[in-house]
């Protein structure tokens, strides 16, 4: 049987990498899709290219689409990434949500589908470790869902697009647990929303907590380099 083609939302980060290594062993064949789009964390992108490369896919585009002319978020403007007590004083959505970035990722990756004829669509989103942005609940994933299938040629000509978030309803942990029994090497991976040039996390942001959270309630050694080791 020929294998189903599938789009993958592939940042760089440990959940990308996940669902990447998820999608490839349910026996999709995978198209990675990446974006540079003005964020500070650059460091993430040249991650997403060596998975994409180490990984195997059948193809990698990454989108220049710049987001910085918007800003509103201390990841495409001049707003410092909230770190330690800073963070902890934070609202329910932190200053680090990008405005509507992950319904322009799916548009993109809903043109990506109708061109390598993929029905699949796989993307990172989690909404219990997570840092409380509204574009990762699951009832955004339905109402897109809803939209490209109306939206879109193949739709119409009966092909159904199905919007896959395999770590929606898992915790940090699982997350980790899963991605290792699948081989992930997640040193190769960025999360950090201020990492360095050389991809070393800053330690301090939510990204960084809440990765190094998952690797010790899973009880795997964190393989992060860090600037400063989340405490």
């Amino acid at each position: 049987m020929e294998a189903r083609n599938a789009v993958v939302l592939l940042s760089g980060g440990l959940d990308s990498a996940t669902v990447l290594a998820i999608a490839k062993d349910e026996g999709y064949r995978t198209f990675a899709l990446s974006f540079q789009y003005g964020q500070r964390h650059a460091a993430e992108l040249a991650a997403a290219r060596h998975l994409a490369t180490s990984s195997g896919v059948a193809g990698h585009v990454v989108a220049d689409i710049d987001l910085r002319i918007f800003g509103g978020s201390a990841l495409t403007a001049d707003i410092e990434v909230p770190k330690g007590a800073a963070l902890d004083a934070e609202d329910e959505i932190p200053v680090t949500y990008v405005p509507a970035r992950n319904t322009i990722f799916l548009a993109y990756a809903l043109a990506y589908a109708e061109t390598v004829g993929a029905s699949d669509v796989f993307i990172g989103v989690n909404a219990l470790d997570y840092s409380g942005y509204p574009d990762c609940r699951p009832e955004f994933l339905d109402a897109f869902t809803r939209l490209a299938n109306l939206a879109t040629k193949a739709a119409v000509e009966g092909q159904h697009l199905t919007i896959h978030a395999p770590l929606i309803e898992l915790t940090k942990a699982q997350i980790v647990q899963r991605g290792t029994a699948l081989g992930v090497d997640y040193g190769q991976t960025v999360s950090c929303y201020d990492a360095d040039a050389a991809g070393r996390a800053c330690g301090e942001c939510d990204a960084c907590r809440l990765r190094r959270k998952g690797f010790v309630e899973a009880g795997i050694a964190d393989p992060t380099a860090y600037r400063t080791p989340p405490g």
